[in-house]
């Protein structure tokens, strides 16, 4: 090695110090250690080609949903603390090849306390990125754990080359549940089955009331044997009714004795019913905790909504959601989904649905990763799951693809369907097309109230209750996602 024949000036030094951690090996070069500084510099542009390499051959989709798995977030985790020891050392490395000791003490005292910040600087971005994998892989190994219905093989991972096995669409069942201490069992109080096409993204909502009746399970199933007329109970002490859509899930829990005896068959039924109302299979459920809801909201800095007018809320009306567009916080956006008073279940589903639409809409990539550990918290303690996190690495792709294509809703409330009396056949018909559409590339999404080819032998007859005709709305019951809700899908 060869020393650098001039000495450096306080300046100087500190300048090679900040170009040596932009460009590893360029201080070790300017002090005359020639092999050390090629080295360091050749490794460095190999990392970074690398990592163009990868950029160039592999989509962003491709790319977070790689990372979504555990090998690969604990694969950064080692890689960021190692990488971040290194550049420590590189810039401590750089300081002493410079020799500074050959300055004034004035100017040893300033490039070494110079010094040790850069290369505790240096190591902010490493520790970042370590601390994210690990809270990352934290979350996702709460979230998406084991299912909890007994009998059950482990779902089969998927197949790198055709993970969706030919499938055109995913049909995902999301969930929102009232959770408290005081209440026994699982209500599920909003119910909606997103339909994705796999190549576009485009996706259909379809919203199912809470209060749906008479409810039919797939023929064969123990449900239908228990219940061969649809879903009737006895009324409770109060004359309410406990035979509804979201008591469905509740029901089966507490009655394994229906099943052989296995516990937890909640999600598996009310997936099951829900799919077979529809005429689509399921393939996962999420539940939310609704209340829950609203940290995930609050870590995503609030959501901007309009407020069509006042919503009161509260066991004495005290709470209040002033009409008008605002940002709203958690709390707030949650009485504004979740109210009933001076309503009723069908304007609060269509506020449910304003409220995701602003979420899919203002949660961009920035906020979510400037929020990362806030949200990840926030999600940790909200979501509920069947989804295998094998699944993640095509799931989030897919996600991404969501959110930048079509998507439309579907709400069967009345006076599309009447919830009493409901005609299963028109739901199944109104279903088939608004999925029909969604798979049409370029093609706009509607679902139409007209007859399709569906045979209606594959329909449950309803012979505990006279039919009565559901009123029509017109030959359009397909909506956009924020349609109707003012400016809520503006962009916070």
């Amino acid at each position: 090695m060869r020393q650098a024949k001039e000495p450096l000036s306080a300046g100087a030094v500190l300048g090679w110090l900040v170009l040596a951690a932009l460009a590893p090996g360029a201080a070790h070069l300017r002090a005359g250690w020639r092999r050390t500084g090629l080295t360091l510099i050749s490794v460095y542009a190999a990392l970074l080609l690398a990592v163009l390499a990868v950029a160039l051959t592999n989509d962003i989709g491709s790319l977070a949903g790689s990372a979504t798995q555990n090998s690969s977030l604990i694969a950064i985790m080692v890689g960021a603390i190692v990488l971040g020891l290194a550049w420590f050392a590189l810039i401590v490395h750089s300081f002493v090849v410079l020799r500074p000791g050959r300055l004034a003490q004035s100017g040893q005292i300033l490039t070494g306390t110079v010094a040790g910040l850069l290369a505790v600087v240096v190591i902010v971005p490493f520790g970042y990125a370590a601390q994210f994998a690990n809270t990352s892989r934290e979350a996702l190994g709460a979230i998406f754990q084991a299912p909890e219905n007994e009998g059950e093989s482990p779902a089969p991972d998927p197949k790198p080359e055709d993970p969706w096995s030919g499938r055109d669409r995913v049909n995902i069942l999301l969930l929102g549940g009232d959770a408290d201490d005081n209440r026994v069992g699982v209500r599920t109080d909003s119910m909606n089955l997103a339909s994705i096409d796999v190549k576009t993204g485009n996706t259909v909502l379809f919203s199912l009331p809470r209060n749906l009746e008479d409810v039919r399970f797939r023929p064969g199933t123990a449900m239908a044997r228990r219940f061969p007329n649809g879903f009737d109970l006895p009324k409770d002490a109060n004359g309410g009714a406990s035979d509804l859509l979201n008591s469905v899930w509740e029901y089966a829990d507490a009655h394994p004795e229906i099943f052989g005896g296995k516990q937890h068959q909640g999600p598996k039924v009310l997936m099951d019913t829900i799919g077979y109302t529809l005429g689509l299979d399921v393939d996962w459920y999420a539940l939310v905790n609704m209340w829950g809801f609203a940290r995930l909201i609050d870590a995503i800095g609030g959501v901007t909504i309009t407020v069509e007018q006042d919503v009161v809320f509260g066991k004495y009306n005290e709470g209040l959601v002033k009409a008008g567009t605002r940002k709203l916080k958690g709390a707030d956006a949650m009485w504004y989904a979740r109210s009933r008073t001076y309503s009723d279940d069908y304007t609060r589903m269509r506020r449910q649905r304003c409220v995701l639409g602003a979420i899919l809409n203002q949660a961009d990539p920035a906020t979510v990763l400037t929020r990362f550990n806030r949200i990840a918290l926030a999600t940790k303690e909200l979501i509920r799951t069947d989804i295998p996190q094998t699944w993640l690495q095509h799931l989030v792709p897919l996600a991404l693809k969501v959110k930048n294509a079509e998507v439309t809703s579907v709400q069967f409330v009345p006076p599309l369907i009447n919830t009493g009396y409901p005609d299963w056949e028109k739901i199944r018909e109104i279903a088939a097309k608004a999925v029909r559409d969604s798979s049409r590339t370029g093609a706009a999404v509607a679902a139409s109230a007209s007859p399709s080819s569906i045979p209606s032998s594959s329909l449950s007859p309803s012979p505990k209750k006279s039919k009565k005709p559901a009123k029509e709305t017109g030959d359009d019951p397909t909506k956009g996602l924020t349609e109707g809700c003012g400016g809520s899908s503006a962009k916070g």
